[in-house]
């Protein structure tokens, strides 16, 4: 097994290759899944070490109604290259905790410990540094945009709590942002809560509860602009299918009403 590779035992007879494929595409970009269904096992290859120590955060989680163990031959070493990419980055680059509430936002049960070791994880290791060359150029390109130089779109619309909403709906409605935006965080970041979104992909001092919240924003933009329930940005976005898995124990406020399909996992 790879230095970037997980194991997973104990698989539930009813979890496919696909469903496995599904769910840890969340943690990054996968290379190969060889899944011994007789056996209940499965090694996941990913193409990045980052990938690999996210999936090992998910050990001891349930898919499917079976507890699952997910361990490795080597510990995940996490580096950076040190070259800028604002225009580009991973699924593995992400803060662990953004992660944690896209796999909420798409309608999949995660406990309050497995939010905890997200993060824990961003604090031990930091946020990467490509996430955060592409999340500030971002801000300063909306900001320049929208109001002049050296300015950002975060601070703009967050100056004062009270008037934050009336800033933010000006300024979508004289520039047209929100329409033009590609992603997600273009979208949250030219919202009221602006400043609250930067602080959280950009810091690692957050609560388990900030998760739940960054979840619930990236489900009402799911519900209001009909793209997925994921902030779908990055080279390898989770999947985008409405028809991946929706969480059976779900109410139709969690899962955006899509029909069930299949009972999604529930990570304890």
């Amino acid at each position: 097994m790879s230095a970037y590779s997980i194991h997973v035992s104990n698989i539930s007879d009813t979890t496919s290759e696909q469903h496995l494929t599904d769910f840890f595409t969340f943690c990054g970009k996968i290379s190969k899944v060889e899944f011994e269904h007789e056996k209940h096992t499965a090694t996941i290859h990913f193409e990045k070490p980052s990938a690999a120590k996210t999936a090992l955060m998910l050990n001891g989680g349930t898919l499917d109604g079976s507890h699952l163990t997910i361990t490795s031959d080597h510990e995940p070493a996490l580096k950076e290259d040190g070259t800028p990419h604002e225009e580009h980055f991973d699924q593995s680059d992400k803060p662990r905790a953004g992660i944690a509430a896209e796999y909420l936002a798409k309608g999949y049960t995660l406990s309050d410990q497995i939010l905890q070791r997200a993060i824990e994880l961003d604090s031990q290791h930091g946020i990467s540094k490509r996430f955060l060359d592409y999340f500030q150029s971002i801000d300063t390109s909306l900001g320049a945009k929208a109001l002049g130089p050296e300015k950002t779109i975060s601070g703009k619309v967050q100056e004062t709590l009270a008037s934050a909403t009336q800033q933010a709906k000006a300024v979508d409605e004289q520039r047209g942002i929100t329409r033009t935006a590609t992603d997600y965080y273009s979208r949250a970041l030219t919202s009221p809560f602006g400043q609250k979104v930067k602080a959280f992909y950009t810091t690692t001092s957050k609560q388990v509860l900030d998760i739940h919240e960054e979840a619930r924003r990236i489900h009402e933009n799911h519900k209001n602009t009909g793209t997925p329930a994921s902030t779908g940005v990055g080279s390898t976005a989770p999947p985008l299918s409405s028809e991946v898995h929706t969480a059976s124990t779900a109410d139709s406020t969690t899962t955006g009403g899509a029909p069930k399909t299949a009972e999604a996992p529930t990570v304890v």
